[in-house]
C-alpha cells in the first residue's frame, strides 16, 4: 500500500478525487483544505488549495500518476508517494486497499 499526496485548486478537488475513485485508480481519496505558501518562478505565492490524500495499492502508482497528470490543472503538480509500514498499520485496512480492484497496466 502507498499513500500519494497532491494539492489541487479547491474548485477541482472533488471532481479529481471522484474521478480517481470512480475509475478504480485509488481505493479512497480524502480532501483536506489547506493554505499553501510557496515560491514559484521567483515569487512567493499564498493560495488556498486542497490536499488529496490518495490510498492506492503499490501496483497502481504508475497508472495513478499518469491519470492524475492528465486531470491536474497545474503546470507542475505535486505528486509525492509515501510508503506505508504494513506491520505498524491496521492489517485489515491495508488488505482492503490492496484488494481494492486497482490494476496496473
Amino acid at each position: 500500500m502507498k499513500v500519494a499526496l497532491t494539492n489541487v485548486p479547491p474548485d477541482r478537488a472533488e471532481a479529481i478525487a471522484r474521478a480517481l475513485v470512480t475509475e478504480g485508480l485509488v481505493a479512497c481519496a480524502n480532501i483536506l483544505p489547506v493554505r499553501s505558501i510557496y515560491r514559484w518562478k521567483g515569487e512567493v505565492c499564498d493560495e488556498p488549495e486542497c490536499t488529496l490524500v490518495l490510498k492506492v495499492p503499490a501496483r497502481g502508482i504508475a497508472d495513478l500518476r499518469t491519470r492524475l497528470l492528465a486531470l491536474h490543472p497545474y503546470e507542475l503538480p505535486e505528486f509525492v508517494v509515501l510508503d506505508i509500514d504494513p506491520a505498524a498499520s491496521l492489517p485489515a485496512y491495508v488488505a482492503w486497499v490492496e484488494s481494492s480492484g486497482v490494476q496496473s497496466s
